[in-house]
């Protein structure tokens, strides 16, 4: 069976956005297609176009756009207005990252006008070494704006877990669903079960209240800053900021790579946290852990937290027998696996095992679920 005409016309006209500048015929030429095919394709050659000229080819011939180029400025915005937001926030990220855009990576106010997205924040910590002074103030503010929406997604769930457990005798007038008693519940109400129906009508729900935690517990955060951990160095940071401001929580916050690097006195502020991130190298989680060992002040209250792929770089020997020492100190061992974008554990199950067998919890969590995680072994 053939295709209808409309159905070629679509398939000509995806063809030809796909190609770009280098399909046969220039997209002047094709009268079918309307205004904002003309906007779309000028705006996917501004940034792929990018890729033929990283191959060699030069940009220019028969399959020319219209004689009024676009600037970065109309880019952005357009872009916006014709993709949907996460094609959008793809599209700025791989600007960025993939084609390093020079018009966005030297222009400030371009750089305050993308869209704030972890991806985005992990381009701009990757190069930010190479921007100048006055760019890398709007780098901080881009990572700053991220940090800000993550807190407040995540921040709820932290405070809720950690703060306090459910006080079954005592109860609360916040309708949070994780504090609802269903026993309570369904006892109070039993007057109102329906033979007829077989059902129970739920006049008044009832809620357990929480009770504050007033002795403290020590969390280490011993987070690999390789060049492989940025996303989980990127939660790391927020988690750590929002523990940093719990009252039953002191926070230790240390990243590593085959160094050490305490940064304790930052753990309050994930933006300088991030500034300060140095990615790439090796691995070395042996050395982090004797490092850690000295920040154990009491073993019974002290989680230690192990943000990492596993992948020791330096032989296992050293790195199992801190686990070991730390676990027989009884100090509550925790290992995070990393997750890649689409929250996909990416670790070494090997020796992950290998750790586990000397006394580390391992798991891979996502963080809402490690908040609620944290708090069960706090308990």
């Amino acid at each position: 069976m053939t295709s209808s005409l409309p159905d070629q016309h679509e398939t000509l006209r995806r063809w030809r956005l796909i190609l770009g500048r280098y399909a046969e015929a220039p997209m002047s030429s094709c009268t079918s297609f309307s205004g904002q095919d003309w906007q779309l394709d000028q705006t996917l050659d501004f940034l792929y176009g990018r890729e033929y000229e990283g191959r060699g080819l030069v940009r220019g011939g028969g399959g020319a756009l219209d004689p009024s180029q676009i600037q970065a400025v109309d880019w952005l915005n357009r872009s916006r207005k014709l993709f949907p937001r996460d094609v959008y926030e793809r599209m700025q990220t791989q600007a960025v990252e993939r084609y390093q855009m020079t018009e966005l990576l030297s222009d400030p106010a371009l750089l305050e006008a993308l869209e704030p997205t972890p991806a985005l924040t992990k381009a701009l910590i990757s190069m930010r070494g190479r921007l100048s002074g006055q760019m890398r103030d709007a780098v901080r503010q881009i990572i700053r704006r991220t940090v800000d929406e993550i807190t407040r997604r995540l921040r709820q769930d932290f405070v809720n877990a950690l703060s306090g457990r459910r006080n079954r005798q005592r109860r609360s007038s916040l309708k949070d669903s994780r504090n609802f008693d269903a026993r309570a519940t369904i006892l109070a109400n039993l007057r109102h079960f329906d033979v007829g129906s077989k059902r129970l009508l739920i006049e008044r729900p009832l809620f357990n209240a929480r009770v504050k935690r007033h002795l403290p517990w020590d969390v280490i955060l011993c987070v690999d800053q390789s060049g492989s951990m940025l996303d989980s160095v990127i939660y790391s940071a927020v988690l750590a900021g929002i523990m940093a401001s719990l009252p039953a929580v002191r926070v230790k916050l240390v990243l590593f790579d085959t160094s050490v690097v305490d940064l304790t006195h930052l753990a309050h502020d994930p933006v300088e946290v991030l500034l300060t991130v140095q990615l790439g190298g090796g691995t070395d989680i042996g050395r982090a852990l004797r490092y850690c060992e000295t920040l154990v002040d009491q073993p019974q209250r002290t989680v230690l937290v192990l943000i990492s792929d596993f992948e020791e770089g330096a032989p296992p020997l050293h790195l199992l027998a801190a686990v070991k020492r730390l676990a027989e100190s009884r100090v509550t061992l925790l290992g995070l696996a990393a997750l890649d974008d689409a929250a996909t554990p990416i670790y070494d199950r090997l020796m992950a095992q290998r750790l586990a067998d000397r006394g580390m919890q391992i798991a891979a969590l996502t963080p809402p679920h490690f908040a609620e995680w944290l708090a069960e072994v706090m308990q």
